[in-house]
């Protein structure tokens, strides 16, 4: 009797599977229209790429220049500026002279490091005399201690002093000769804040130079399309062949304009951007999850799910509309940013109403 009931309730469990997994399916296969159909329902089709009647993802940039590649060229002891040999634009080699400063206070510098360098070595030959002296037995221990702790006081003060012209750039041992400064990097001067016979303080700056491959885009985009993107994704410039990368997203919004500040690398192409300069970039979605922009008429929700329609086929007597789950990924206004659709797909953007009656019968 067990067995019966078992045998005939799995015909019964299997019809119904049968059941569910056609309804499913129904509600998913295309819609065929006659053109007469299409006609009265009003629909309108276009492509993806032109349903928002705009550029999709553009969003404003500016070119600067990585940190790590900028130098400023200050003046390392007060003076007068004698010679500028370069000016804003210049291409400059590492080495390169880029500007001359007559100094006193380099004279002093100098000074100072000879006198220190004299008396180290005299000391030092105090000292070697001192040892010699105590191993005849001929001074006391006390007097080489005290002549060792002088030779080492004076060449620590040499050192001193050595380091001292190492950091201001001073070559030792050449008093009176004007302090070059030279260019620490291979690049582009920036700016030039000093001018010819001006007296300047130390640590004044005098240029800026730095390397301009790669450079940097600083991105301003929308709080909700900030958190769809990942660092690695692909980003290129509105009318020009120039791409990047991003390498870093904000984590600060700003309350004004409710924008994340995102930051990509540019190094193929950087030499067709100048630093400072205003441009629009588009984020490049990564393969297989192509974002574009809809008007927000042409989606419709059901039982919790976006759909989009998608054209499937078109003939002189009837269309067929295919119902595309899609992903919303930021809305603004009378326009929404998607994914799951190709570009160059044909969808419904009016008559959508109608074609959804149709494919849920009127439920919601």
């Amino acid at each position: 009797m067990l067995l019966t009931l078992r045998q005939n309730r799995t015909p019964r469990l299997s019809a119904l599977l049968f059941t569910l997994l056609m309804s499913t399916a129904s509600a998913f296969e295309p819609l065929v229209l006659r053109a007469s159909q299409v006609r009265a329902l009003g629909i309108e089709t276009v492509p993806v790429d032109e349903a928002a009647g705009q550029r999709p993802s553009l969003y404003p940039a500016r070119v600067g220049v990585p940190s790590e590649q900028i130098r400023v060229i200050a003046a390392p002891v007060a003076g007068r500026l004698e010679m500028l040999a370069v000016a804003p634009g210049a291409t400059v080699r590492r080495g390169q002279v880029l500007a001359r400063l007559a100094s006193p206070q380099a004279l002093e510098l100098q000074r100072d490091a000879m006198q220190a360098a004299s008396q180290s070595a005299l000391l030092r030959q105090n000292l070697k005399r001192d040892e010699q002296l105590f191993a005849e037995g001929l001074i006391a221990e006390s007097r080489l201690q005290a002549t060792r702790a002088a030779a080492n006081q004076a060449a620590a003060q040499a050192s001193e002093r050595q380091q001292g012209l190492a950091l201001a750039g001073i070559v030792p041992g050449k008093l009176g000769a004007s302090l070059a400064l030279t260019a620490p990097i291979d690049g582009v001067v920036l700016d030039q804040d000093g001018q010819l016979g001006q007296r300047v303080e130390a640590a004044t700056p005098i240029y800026r130079i730095a390397k301009l491959k790669p450079l940097w885009l600083e991105i301003q985009v929308p709080l909700t399309v900030a958190a769809t993107l990942k660092e690695g994704m692909a980003i290129k410039l509105a009318d020009h062949d120039i791409g990047g990368q991003l390498i870093a997203i904000g984590r600060a919004v700003d309350p004004a304009s409710q924008t994340i500040l995102l930051r990509a690398e540019v190094a193929k192409g950087a030499e067709a951007l100048s630093a400072g300069q205003v441009l629009e970039v588009e984020i490049v979605s990564p393969a297989g999850k192509q974002q574009q922009r809809l008007p927000a008429a042409a989606l419709v929700r059901h039982q919790g799910k976006t759909y989009v329609f998608v054209q499937a086929a078109d003939g002189d007597k009837e269309a067929h509309f295919a119902a595309r789950p899609v992903h919303v990924v930021s809305e603004g206004g009378d326009s929404v940013l998607v994914d799951g659709l190709l570009a160059g797909e044909r969808i419904a953007i009016r008559g959508v109403s109608g074609l959804k009656a149709m494919l849920t019968g009127g439920s919601e």
